[in-house]
């Protein structure tokens, strides 16, 4: 089997055009293959540079396939069965700013690039005042832009003509607007000067977008059928599902930059993605995210399974349908047949979707996907909704650790989360363990143990799970 790189895979190559922070299964899968279709059928010309957000992470693995890998998109279209393997050749280069800032900070210099994308999960938009400028680079990903801005400011004198489009895909609500409040924290953290912001105010634009497609990611239980398939030792398979959407709130002059949608593809510009990001993310992020773990401390592996289990579907279908649909405000019928179309998407037969892929980092997502349906529905109906609770206390008891059978359950979020979750679970008393994840301010930005009754339910539903087990508890709030 052939190795994968530019001399033995036929690849274009594109001029430097986007930088995009995050290297992970769903950029690679969405920002990179829309590139690869405007690249294709509208004439956008462009290569990313891949910088690695974090110290750890796969722009390595990256380069030693000269930026190349295959996606494999599957799904039912209008009835009819789709299942491709295109080579994405898009990806020019990755940069680990940890190793190589002098490189990083260069990219500032070329004049040809004008887009940055970003998709640094939930917890990667925040302003961490630790952050120095003389970093390098700043931890947190607001901080490395800024770093990054302040060289393309200096570097053209100010030209207002040389600033950045930006996209953050990371999934909060007005994800554009938190991101650029965090550079103006910065700016004035670090005395970067009038000049500057007004600089970055005028000739930058961060536009609040919305991003829709499942992607399950590295399909290890048929790696080998599709190597075999493609005929490259490709390490860096990415797997999705063929619906796509991605919300873009900016003007007209934006889209005939970057031409997504004369490339037949289902990107939208509009006014206000608000509408559109409160329907996805609470009736597909939030069961998402909750039913992760009940499903998987249930003995199940992949989202198609949690929805198709007698027990489990129930629970996802209560968690939708009575608890989560009940908190939005568009018509019921229109939020049925999103939640029903939603299920169809959960059940793809083409798509293993593993529960654990999407674990990473719950409680930032449990907070922004989640939180905000719990408190309305208590808000609506007078009581806590029985199923996000039982959610919680899932995650909660997922990160204590231990087994699930012969499988070591191993956490994966901010070294101060572990910590926290290991202590509480050392006291061995699940009240304690409940008031002490609800009090955490570093997780929730607040006290939730002042939400009437939750943390008498959130010990209750921990304590049920201790003895009898996610499955046994499940079957008593869905029964």
């Amino acid at each position: 089997m052939k190795r994968l790189d530019r001399q033995t895979a036929q690849a274009a190559k594109y001029p430097d055009k986007v930088i995009q922070f995050g290297e992970g299964n769903f950029l690679r899968a969405f920002v990179d293959w829309i590139i690869w279709k405007m690249n294709r059928n509208a004439g956008f010309n462009g290569g990313v540079v891949v910088v690695q957000p974090i110290d750890r992470g796969m722009v390595d693995m990256l380069n030693s396939q000269d930026g190349l890998y295959h996606l494999n998109l599957q799904g039912m279209d209008h009835g009819k069965a789709v299942d491709s393997i295109d080579l994405i050749d898009v990806i020019n280069r990755g940069i680990n700013p940890y190793r190589e800032f002098d490189e990083y900070l260069k990219l500032a210099e070329n004049p040809e690039i004008r887009f940055i994308i970003s998709n640094t999960t939930e917890a990667g938009i925040a302003f961490d005042p630790t952050c120095k400028f003389t970093d390098a680079p700043a931890s947190s990903y607001p901080g490395k832009l800024t770093q990054l801005l302040y060289r393309r400011y200096q570097h053209f004198n100010g030209d207002p003509e040389k600033g950045f489009i930006i996209f953050p895909c990371e999934l909060i609500f007005l994800n554009g607007k938190e991101l650029r409040k965090c550079v103006l924290q910065y700016i004035d953290l670090w005395n970067l000067g009038e000049d500057f912001k007004e600089w970055f105010g005028k000739a930058c634009g961060i536009y609040c977008t919305l991003v829709d497609r499942i992607v399950p990611g590295y399909p290890k239980d048929n790696i080998d059928e599709i190597l075999a398939r493609i005929g490259y030792d490709d390490k860096l398979v990415d797997k999705a599902e063929i619906f796509h959407l991605w919300v873009i709130e900016a003007p007209k002059e934006i889209a005939e930059e970057f031409p997504a949608d004369k490339a037949g593809l289902n990107v939208l510009f509009v006014p206000s993605e608000a509408p559109y990001h409160e329907r996805k993310v609470t009736l597909l992020n939030g069961p998402h995210t909750v039913l992760s773990p009940v499903g998987y401390l249930s003995g199940l592996d992949t989202v198609k399974e949690c929805v198709e289990d007698p027990v489990v579907g129930k629970f996802v279908r209560k968690v939708m349908f009575e608890e989560l649909l009940e908190t939005l405000d568009l018509p019921k019928p229109e939020l049925e047949q999103f939640a029903d179309d939603v299920l169809e998407r959960f059940v793809n037969p083409y798509v293993k979707h593993f529960v654990t892929s999407i674990m990473l980092n719950s409680f930032p997502k449990y907070r922004t996907r989640d939180l905000p349906g719990l408190k309305t529905y208590l808000q609506r109906k007078g009581h806590l909704p029985q199923g996000l609770v039982l959610g919680l206390a899932g995650i909660i008891t997922y990160y204590k650790g231990g087994k699930r059978g012969d499988t070591e359950i191993v956490p994966n979020d901010d070294a101060h989360t572990i910590a926290l979750l290991k202590d509480l679970w050392a006291t061995g008393d699940v009240r304690k363990v409940a008031e002490g994840v609800l009090a955490a301010e570093s997780i929730w930005d607040e006290d939730l143990n002042q939400i009437p009754g939750l943390t008498d339910l959130l010990a209750a539903d921990l304590a049920m799970i201790q003895e009898k087990g996610m499955r046994a508890a499940v079957g008593q709030i869905v029964e």
